[in-house]
C-alpha cells in the first residue's frame, strides 16, 4: 500500500482545504446594517458591502472621568472674556468720552452711538457663539437590514461615546461630550465648539470684536494726543534718522517724568491703546484663517484631515462659498458672482 508523501499532495488540493476552513474568528457584524460579514481575522478595520458603513475595531474609547472639569474650565473662560469685553467698554467710555464731549456735543453723540452699536454686536455675537448648540448630526435610521439602503451609511463611522452613527464631516469632542457636524474646532474662550450650528455667529463675532478693538485703538491713542503734552509737541521737521534720534534723545527725560504726572484715566488710556491692538492682531489672523477655509470650502479639522491623509483632492474655491455660508440668497449678489468667477476665468 502505497503512503503519501507531503510533497505529494497537490496544490489545488492544498488551496480547497484552505478556502473551507472558514473559523467563527473569521464572522462578525455589521453595525450599520446587522448584517454578518466573513472577513479576514487580520483586517480590524472593514467596510460594508452593502450599506458602506466602516468598522473599527481598534477605535479609541474616550475616557470622560475629567468631563466636568473640562466643562468648567470653558464656563471659567466665558465668565473672564465677558466681565473684560464689560470692563473695556466701561473703562473706554469712562475715560474717552469726557474729552470727546468737550470737542464738540455732535462729535459726542456720534461717537456714543458707534460704541452702543459695536458693544452690542460684539457681545450679542459672542454669546449666540458661546450658548448656541455647535450643531449635532441628524438622526438617521440604522441596524437593520430591510431599514437601511444600499450605500444608506456611505463612509460612516460609529461613534463609541455616543452611540450613533458618524459621518465623514461630523467629530466627537471630549470637551463638549457630543459629535459635532461640520466641526471645525473646539474654542476654549467661547467655552463651545465651532460647528454647523454656531459657526457664521462665530465669524461675525470676529468682524465685529476686530472692527470694535480697531476702534477702540484709534480713539484711544488721538485722547492720549490730546491729554498728554510731549506727544502734542513733536516737531513737524523733515523726517530723517538723525532728527529722529535727536529728538528721542532730548525728549526721553521729559516724557519719563511726564508720566509720574498723568492722571489715572491716562493710564488707562495706554492700557486701552496697547490692549486694543494686541488683542485686534490676534483676532485679525484668526478671521483671516477661517475666510479662507470658508472660501476653499473647507474647515480646520477637514484640512488637518486631507493634509494628513495625502488627500490631493482639489475643493472648488470660489466665492460662493462664502454667499452660501453667510446664507445670501439675493440674486443681484449671485450675478455679481457669477459675473466676477466669469472673468475671472477669461483672465486665465
Amino acid at each position: 500500500m502505497d503512503s503519501a508523501s507531503p510533497s505529494s499532495v497537490s496544490p489545488t488540493k492544498q488551496e480547497d482545504d484552505h478556502v473551507t476552513s472558514i473559523t467563527e474568528e473569521h464572522e462578525t457584524t455589521c453595525w450599520g446594517c446587522g448584517l454578518r460579514l466573513i472577513i479576514s481575522p487580520y483586517a480590524p478595520i472593514f467596510k460594508c458591502g452593502w450599506c458602506g458603513a466602516i468598522t473599527n475595531h481598534n477605535a479609541r474609547k474616550y475616557d470622560n472621568k475629567y468631563f466636568w472639569l473640562r466643562r468648567l474650565r470653558d464656563r471659567c473662560f466665558v465668565v473672564i472674556l465677558l466681565l473684560f469685553m464689560l470692563f473695556i467698554i466701561g473703562s473706554g467710555v469712562w475715560a474717552i468720552y469726557p474729552t470727546i464731549f468737550s470737542t464738540g456735543y455732535f462729535y459726542g453723540i456720534f461717537h456714543m452711538t458707534v460704541t452702543v452699536i459695536l458693544s452690542i454686536a460684539t457681545l450679542s455675537t459672542y454669546v449666540l457663539a458661546s450658548f448656541r448648540s455647535p450643531g449635532a448630526p441628524p438622526r438617521i435610521y440604522w441596524g437593520s437590514y430591510p431599514a437601511m439602503g444600499r450605500n444608506g451609511l456611505m463612509d460612516y463611522t460609529f461613534c463609541n461615546v455616543c452611540s450613533n452613527p458618524k459621518s465623514p464631516n461630523t467629530h466627537h469632542c471630549r470637551s463638549c461630550g457630543m459629535c459635532v457636524l461640520d466641526m471645525d474646532h473646539h474654542c476654549p474662550f467661547i467655552g463651545n465648539c465651532v460647528g454647523a450650528g454656531n459657526h457664521r455667529s462665530f465669524i461675525l463675532f470676529l468682524m465685529s470684536a476686530v472692527t470694535s478693538t480697531f476702534y477702540v485703538s484709534i480713539i484711544s491713542a488721538y485722547i492720549l494726543y490730546q491729554i498728554w503734552p510731549p506727544l502734542r509737541h513733536i516737531p513737524s521737521v523733515t523726517l530723517t534718522w538723525s532728527t529722529i534720534f535727536t529728538y528721542l534723545a532730548e525728549s526721553a527725560l521729559p516724557f519719563l517724568i511726564s508720566v509720574e504726572s498723568l492722571s489715572i484715566r491716562g493710564f488707562l488710556l495706554i492700557y486701552l491703546f496697547f490692549a486694543s491692538v494686541s488683542v485686534e492682531i490676534g483676532l485679525a489672523v484668526l478671521l483671516w484663517q477661517q475666510i479662507c477655509f470658508i472660501y476653499e470650502g473647507k474647515t480646520y479639522l477637514s484640512s488637518l484631515s486631507s493634509n494628513s491623509n495625502g488627500n490631493d483632492e482639489v475643493e472648488e474655491k470660489d466665492c460662493q462659498n462664502i454667499v452660501r455660508f453667510f446664507g445670501c440668497s439675493n440674486p443681484a449678489t449671485r450675478y455679481l458672482l457669477s459675473f466676477w468667477n466669469f472673468k475671472k476665468s477669461h483672465k486665465k
